[in-house]
Parts: C-alpha cells; structure tokens; sequence
C-alpha cells in the first residue's frame, strides 16, 4: 500500500525523534516527595566504620518538606527546608556538635525504601550514606505483653556479662558499679533484648551525666537537672520526650528509674512518679551503637560523660 508524502514525513520525523533505547524517566517533583515521606534509618560508612544516624520527612503546608535529623552525636535538630530537586533531596544545617566551621550538608535519592547518597560534615569531610525506611514497630491492637523470668544484670562482684568501649572508668565493690570519672568507656550488654521492663537504681554527684541506651539506640537521661523538666533532664528520651515533672532527688541520693519499651512505645518511672506515659520514641539518639531500629539490641551504660553509680539492675524481657 502506498502512503501519501505527508505520513512518510511525519513517520520519518517521529523515528528520527525516538531514542535507540528506552529509559526510565526522571521521578517528578511531587513523586519523590511523596516517596521520600517519613522516617529513614541512615548508615554511614567511614574510615573507622559504619556511623548511624537518622532523619524524618514530613510535609509544611502543600509545597513545602521539612524534618528533623539526629546526627551521630547531639540531639535531634529541625530541618526548615528539604528541596527535591534534579531527582534528589537535599538540606543543609547549622553544626551542632560536629566540628568545623560549615553546614552539614545532605543528598541523597530515593529508591523505593532506600535511600543512597553522601553527607558533608562541617570540617568538610564527605561520607557515603544508605538509609532505609525505619520500621514502625506497632504491635496488633490485641498485643499482650506477657512477661518472662527477671535477668540481673549485675552480679555486684565484676563486670561479666558486660563489654567496655575504649578505656574502661568502671568498678565494682560492695555491690555497686561505679565509673569514677567522666571521659572513660560506655559499657555494652553482651546479651541483646526487644520488648523489656527495666528497674535502674543510680547515683551521681552534683552536675554530672549519664545515660541508658535502650537497644542501644534509644537514650533515657540520667543527669542532676534539678528545676524545670527539659528534654535532657532525668528521666527524659535524650532530645525528643521531655519528662512530666522533674521527680529527682538531687545529688548524691539513691534514685530510681523504672523503664518500659515495648516497640517505640516507653514509659518511664523516675522515683516512682511516672514522667512519660506510653509516648512514641520517633528514632535513635545521638551516640547510638547502631540505626538498625528493627533488630534486638544491648544496654548501654554511658561512661564518656560523667561519674555515676548503679545497683540492682533488673530486666524482664517480654516472652
């Protein structure tokens, strides 16, 4: 069948315009907002290792994102602007606890629920990043948390069942671990728990520091705050829940911490006054061992801070 002129040149023009071979186009502004919406666990990989850190993306309005982001160290910070752009996401922040005198600076694209990218830390130093979409850890509205036999952590002789990081500040005598002084080595459970109850007893000295690291990821406040309930005081979740009431005793008295983490959900007990009440844990906290928020983890006992003593550590794992 013969064609006229006038197809023939528009078909020769139509083939002239294809491409050799098809490729999967570019994702849309609002598409890859849409995908990069809500919780990411970031992995860092450095020359002394893998780092974790942890972001959140939410939308401002219709045509804006905006979130937080937790560092390796410091608190979670707002990110005022997330622009998508070019197929990536980007933001840049004020240094908090990094050193150097720039932003850090974050890129990264999406990729179903992974992210890869890089991040620019303000002494300039650049690190390549994966992250993956943090899971929700919600247990079925029907959940019963039945629980089993109570595991005493310390033994009031020595440090079995325990790892220190780094140079160790800690001893026991008379029943009491004590880190004598701040700067020294966390301490790491060797055993590794999800769903848990924890009675703490501490005591620390006037201005000094501390912390409990849930799974090793999430930071429950041990400091001598007294005043105003703060997102670093005792009892709080280092950065994001501030407690009720400042329930501390003061310096150099025996205090108590009762914890329970089941999920994200915690509630804590300081001197047997409830400070949070079944509040959602949102992501890790700086100095976290690790980002993998869907995996058991350890306790860590904070050492680099200050000094700190502790006695009858119990934990009753959920069955």
């Amino acid at each position: 069948m013969r064609r006229p002129l006038a197809a023939l040149l528009a078909l020769g023009l139509a083939l002239a315009g294809a491409p050799l071979h098809s490729a999967t186009p570019a994702p849309t502004k609002s598409a890859m907002e849409e995908a990069a919406l809500g919780r990411w666990d970031i992995t860092l990989r450095t020359p002394d290792g893998t780092a974790p850190s942890w972001l959140e993306i939410r939308r401002s309005g219709s045509r804006t994102l905006v979130g937080q982001f937790v560092g390796v160290v410091g608190s979670a910070r707002p990110v005022s602007h997330i622009e998508a752009k070019d197929g990536e996401l980007r933001f840049s922040i004020p240094a908090q606890w990094e050193n150097g005198a720039e932003d850090l600076s974050f890129k990264a694209r999406v990729q179903g629920d992974r992210m890869t990218g890089s991040m620019t830390f303000p002494d300039r130093k650049r690190y390549e990043l994966t992250a993956a979409r943090a899971p929700s850890l919600r247990k079925p509205a029907n959940n019963i948390v039945r629980w089993g036999e109570p595991i005493r952590l310390l033994n009031g002789k020595d440090l079995s069942g325990w790892r220190m990081q780094g140079d160790s500040h800690w001893e026991v005598a008379d029943g009491v671990l004590r880190n004598t002084a701040g700067g020294g080595a966390n301490l790491v459970t060797e055993r590794k728990f999800t769903d848990f109850k924890l009675h703490v007893e501490l005591r620390l000295p006037a201005g000094s520091n501390s912390g409990v690291y849930l799974r090793g990821r999430y930071e429950v406040q041990i400091a001598d705050a007294r005043g105003e309930p703060a997102s670093d005081g005792l009892g709080a979740v280092y950065g994001f829940i501030a407690p009720s009431e400042d329930a501390g005793k003061g310096p150099n008295q025996w205090q108590s911490l009762d914890i329970t983490l089941v999920g994200r959900r915690i509630t804590v007990m300081v001197n047997g006054k409830t400070v949070i009440c079944d509040q959602e844990i949102p992501g890790i906290t700086g100095g976290a061992l690790d980002s993998d928020e869907g995996a058991p983890g350890p306790l860590l006992l904070q050492g680099d801070h200050g000094a700190v003593e502790f006695r009858n550590l119990v934990l009753t794992p959920a069955q």
